[in-house]
């Protein structure tokens, strides 16, 4: 086996799925609580097969492989204003529950919600946000103005109407991220508990963590390793077939 040539076509597809990622962290800086996706490459060290390669005359031989790790940024994005009294953020390590339309629950800092025909609180995509006793729901018959304090609990018109479940992990690192900024639990080694850092914020949307100037870097070096590779694969095959003119019949 020609190490070098596996070891480089490994890479660039390490480096294929870190372009990958960048299109989309691009392609969702306009999403509200996205949280941008990370690729980080280990130490050659910690690429090492643990069993060793058989080489042809059954001599022992080791070998190591470039290896690519993904992992999400919860680092918070920018607080923008908006007009809307149903727009939520959450400062600290909270995430707002949701209610998936399978019955799951759904973990998200998009708090971009709107109120149903029925009084229902929502989020962008229809999903019920939960409180403590279950979705939140408000009176549609009602025109008073929802508010919603720093500990998420929900009133209309001084009535309360329930307390917003913000809810944090033991170690965010495992969640699942699904879809437009919504993530779940399904990690057996995550646990999640009631935050007790976080507050929430009416009248204002956590938006994307993504810095555009940032991943246009990450763009470019991300390039320039996938050609170094295709490079070095290049010049194996180049020297493959001068050892085999060279000792080829004449």
């Amino acid at each position: 086996m020609n190490f070098s040539v596996y070891q480089a076509a490994a890479a660039m597809n390490a480096n294929l799925r870190w372009q990958e990622m960048i299109a989309e962290n691009l392609n969702s800086t306009s999403i509200p609580g996205f949280k941008r996706q990370e690729l980080s490459f280990e130490a050659v060290q910690a690429g090492l097969l643990k069993q060793p390669f058989q080489g042809a005359n059954g001599a022992s031989m080791e070998h190591s492989l470039p290896k690519a790790v993904a992992t999400t940024s919860f680092q918070a994005g920018e607080l923008r204003p908006s007009e809307s009294k149903t727009a939520l953020a959450i400062t600290g390590s909270g995430f707002f529950e949701v209610q998936l339309p399978g019955g799951g629950t759904a973990y998200t800092r998009a708090g971009e919600f709107r109120l149903t025909a029925q009084g229902q609180l929502v989020t962008k995509q229809g999903y019920p946000v939960l409180g403590e006793d279950g979705p939140v729901q408000l009176d549609s018959s009602n025109a008073s103005t929802l508010a919603v304090s720093a500990a998420g609990e929900v009133s209309q018109g001084g009535t309360a109407r329930g307390k917003l479940r913000v809810t944090e992990f033991n170690d965010p690192s495992l969640l699942t991220n699904t879809s437009d900024g919504y993530f779940v639990a399904a990690d057996p080694a995550i646990h999640s508990r009631p935050s007790t850092g976080s507050s929430v914020h009416q009248g204002v949307v956590e938006g994307s963590n993504v810095s555009v100037v940032m991943e246009m870097a990450n763009m470019m070096t991300a390039m320039r390793a996938f050609e170094a590779n295709q490079r070095i694969i290049q010049m194996n095959d180049e020297r493959t077939g001068r050892v085999l003119s060279d000792l080829g019949p004449t």
